[in-house]
């Protein structure tokens, strides 16, 4: 039997939708022990009620997850109408734990959880978090360092209300499951926009206002890189023209992006969704359609390099609620090139508030992990 089993199920009604489910998950290996669920709106109110409706049909205690706007399955995006994804692994025994109600501002992973995350026991996480809970790049900084674990997964993006399973319902913070080498797997981030210009230095800052960059005025220089027909009407680049941090140590041109919030022509200044400081890396992006669609192809090229032959045996999808048919076009066209390049692969996964990856949260990028 197989070691993974992807199914969905479409409609209104939660329990219609979780039994087309429950009918994709029939005859399952009797070493299934993990499972990940994926519910969007209006279904994404009654995650906690899906959760334990899979646990006691399948028989699997631990199932993680999380709402969002829209989710997906192998080739194919589910934005209307309320849809339900999951993915069931076997995992070795013991290879894995839930935490739940992670936080910032508590002292550490919880008892429970940081005796099974003892030193060089975790590799990997997949964790979902609280849009709501103002710490949560920091948790998930603070999770990935107390852990040492390499994390993936999303914010919650549900209209409904951004309710997480870990084993049990939580709101606020972070949750998912941590997981040791024992489980093999490879993961890729793929950005969706595009730089337009070099990177600069912060040179005066005050809370989320960039006051000055390079030594001049903030604005000037964003209105020389977006040029002059941008820069006449600041109200098009809302939505378009955005931030990021460059980030150091990175492999390759790493960079997190974040929304430009304002601009004070008066005093010249900009504000960013971010907490820059005097002498930070900052530059300036676009999203970009083609430029979304081509670093997909490079990030899928470089992960069936990373597999070397091995069998892809399941798959997860945490991409930004930006992406999709905004920057790839209709007809599930993200999700198809994901398919044309991994083959039939069972696959969950959901559209989100904002991307977990390593350590960092990001925006516009999507992030894919496969278990081989």
């Amino acid at each position: 039997m197989e070691l993974f089993r992807a199914a969905s199920g479409l409609g209104p009604d939660w329990h219609r939708a979780c039994d087309q489910c429950l009918e994709g998950l029939a005859d399952l290996a009797p070493a299934a022990n993990l499972g990940f669920v994926y519910a969007s709106d209006p279904l994404a109110a009654a995650l906690d009620l899906i959760g334990a409706r899979l646990a006691e049909a399948t028989g699997i205690r631990h199932w993680v997850g999380t709402g969002g706007a829209a989710v997906c399955s192998s080739g194919q995006e589910h934005t209307d109408g309320g849809a339900i994804v999951v993915l069931v692994a076997s995992l070795p025994a013991g290879s894995f734990h839930l935490a739940d109600g992670l936080r910032h501002d508590r002292p550490d992973l919880g008892r429970a959880s940081a005796a099974w995350a003892a030193p060089e026991r975790v590799g990997f996480g997949v964790v979902h978090g609280d849009p709501r809970h103002d710490g949560a790049a920091g948790t998930i900084a603070r999770l990935s360092a107390d852990s040492g674990a390499f994390l993936v997964g999303g914010l919650s993006s549900a209209r409904s209300g951004p309710l997480q399973l870990a084993g049990r319902p939580s709101e606020g913070g972070i949750s998912g499951v941590l997981m040791s080498p024992a489980v093999p797997l490879i993961t890729g981030l793929s950005q969706g926009c595009t730089p337009i210009g070099p990177v600069h230095e912060v040179t005066a800052s005050q809370g989320p206002w960039v006051l000055a960059i390079d030594g001049a005025p903030a604005l000037e220089v964003l209105e020389r890189e977006i040029g002059e027909v941008l820069a006449r009407n600041p109200q098009r680049i809302a939505g378009y023209i955005h931030a990021a941090r460059p980030e150091p140590g990175s492999d390759r041109a790493d960079y997190v992006v974040r929304p430009l919030l304002a601009i004070d022509a008066q005093r010249r200044i900009i504000a960013i969704g971010d907490d820059l400081r005097r002498g930070d890396p900052l530059r300036f992006v676009k999203r970009d359609g083609a430029a979304a669609q081509a670093d997909l192809r490079r990030m899928l090229d470089d992960l069936a390099a990373r597999a070397a032959g091995r069998r892809i045996r399941g798959a997860l999808y945490h991409t930004c609620v930006a992406r999709g048919a905004h920057m790839f076009g209709p007809g599930s066209a993200e999700l198809k090139m994901i398919e044309a390049a991994l083959g039939p692969v069972p696959l969950a996964g959901f559209f989100t508030n904002g991307e977990i990856y390593r350590d960092r949260l990001y925006g516009y990028t999507g992030v894919l992990t496969l278990f081989l």
